[in-house]
């Protein structure tokens, strides 16, 4: 049974990090909603009308096509938007891919005070390396129905549905080395800064390192939160 909370966790990483997998197990234990930026996203992109008649949405699938970040201001729009439907709802979040850009982190911190309180939103930094982040997406899966992330541990090699909901697991055409090399130095260029940015707001950042196993992590989080 979940301990309600009302978060705003945030979790920040590079690609492979495990941001998807810990949301999911923190949503779970808290009663939280799983904010993906990029389900939000590709929900829109992977549109063949939106992206015809709007040319916003026809950039944001230009730019995520090769690596890149979708435009912030179009991310901070269509997140915002959610943010506030979710907390006039009186629930709490956790963020998995948002924000990603300095002008993201600027615009939703702002609403997430607003909605949350300063006091409520939590940052996670989980730490990662360029080569363990290509060797993880190089040989990560999700599954089709509702993304979850299947990394290639051991306990989960073999399988061909997800554990979760019984999809199939696919690899993406984007989780290739090539790719995450870009999405990594993007990351370390528009999304690490994010952090000093906080700091200097004067956010404690929990700082977890996640060249761990899922459950190591998780109780690494647990802890940082005050939560074991």
């Amino acid at each position: 049974m979940s301990l309600t909370k009302k978060w705003a966790v945030i979790l920040i990483g590079p690609p492979g990090s495990g941001k998807g997998t810990q949301a999911e197990l923190l949503a779970e234990k808290f009663g939280l909603f799983h904010l993906e930026t990029s389900k939000l996203g590709e929900e829109k992109i992977n549109n063949p009308e939106l992206v015809k008649k709007d040319p916003e949405v026809a950039e944001a699938k230009r730019l995520y096509d090769k690596g890149e970040l979708f435009p912030p201001p179009w991310t901070v729009k269509i997140m915002v938007e959610r943010i506030r439907e979710l907390g006039n709802k009186g629930g709490g979040l956790v963020f998995s891919g948002s924000p990603r850009t300095l002008h993201e982190a600027e615009n939703e911190l702002l609403v997430l005070e607003e909605v949350y309180g300063r006091d409520n939103i939590k940052p996670i930094h989980l730490n990662l390396t360029k080569d363990e982040s290509i060797k993880r997406n190089s040989s990560r899966r999700i599954c089709k129905a509702n993304r979850h992330s299947i990394p290639d541990f051991p306990m989960f090699r073999g399988m061909t549905t997800c554990p979760k909901d019984g999809s199939e697991l696919v690899t993406r055409s984007l989780d290739n080395p090539e790719t995450i090399s870009i999405r990594y130095e993007v990351y370390l260029k528009q999304t690490q800064p994010i952090i000093s940015f906080m700091t200097e707001r004067e956010y404690k950042i929990l700082e977890i390192e996640g060249e761990q196993d899922i459950d190591k992590v998780f109780a690494d989080i647990l802890k940082g939160l005050g939560e074991t």
